[in-house]
């Protein structure tokens, strides 16, 4: 079916559907410096707006839930961070494993509560980056810990089976509903995307860059170019 139709459908009983959003380079441009990330003004508004017409509109994010509410800043949304880990109890052993693992890294890393990420954006030399972190990966294997790399960043997080696939489906079974619509631009909204299989309804939309993964575009339904196309779409939710 025509990704419209697919769109016109869920819009048409927004109270049976959910609105997944992934957050950096999604609803949030892309910026050199993590910290420095936010939605726009307009985006914002899109989501105020939605929130209490869908069944559930959440944003699943690999920043914490916090990091990730303050960024949206939307109150009455669902926030889920760390990529579903958060969802996960069994993760939280693993945290002293990653303390350990990042004090032999010698490369700034963004520390989260269950994962740790080591961004290249603002390096000088990005290919030396890329082999630096090619060897950090590895000893993130020997270490037991799972790399997964992204848009110019490398995460190491604990062995857990758990993802934005199964934080997606977890929470539309909380809440019931067998439609649903997933926007994101990585390779981990690639579980996402699968977590939406065998729904009644569903919807995959890819942010699509130069950064990402070429899979994400050939799983959608719908590939978008920016974080502003997308919210033109939110309009019409």
């Amino acid at each position: 079916m025509p990704a419209a139709d697919l769109l016109s459908r869920l819009a048409a009983e927004p109270e049976r559907a959910a609105l997944f959003l992934d957050v950096d380079g999604t609803l949030a441009p892309i910026v050199e410096r993590p910290a420095d990330a936010a939605v726009p003004a307009e985006t914002r508004a899109e989501l105020e707006r939605l929130g209490p017409r869908y069944g559930l509109v959440a944003c699943v994010s690999g920043r914490t839930t916090a990091e990730a509410r303050r960024i949206v800043g939307v109150p009455g949304l669902t926030y889920v961070g760390e990529h579903g880990l958060e969802l996960a109890p069994e993760a939280e052993r693993w945290r002293e494993t990653l303390d350990e693992f990042i004090s032999g890294v010698d490369w700034p890393a963004e520390r989260k509560r269950l994962t740790v990420s080591f961004h290249w954006r603002t390096a000088t030399d990005p290919v030396a980056a890329v082999r630096t972190m090619e060897r950090v990966a590895e000893r993130a294997v020997a270490a037991g810990l799972r790399p997964r790399w992204g848009r110019m960043v490398l995460e190491i997080r604990p062995p857990v089976d758990a993802d934005k696939g199964t934080a997606v489906r977890a929470l539309l079974n909380e809440h019931g509903l067998r439609r649903a619509l997933y926007a994101g631009d990585d390779s981990t909204d690639l579980d996402a995307f699968r977590g939406l299989d065998g729904l009644e309804l569903a919807v995959r939309i890819a942010i699509a860059s130069a950064e990402g993964p070429s899979e994400l575009a050939a799983a959608a339904d719908l590939v978008l170019g920016s974080p502003g196309a997308l919210l033109e779409l939110l309009r019409r939710l």
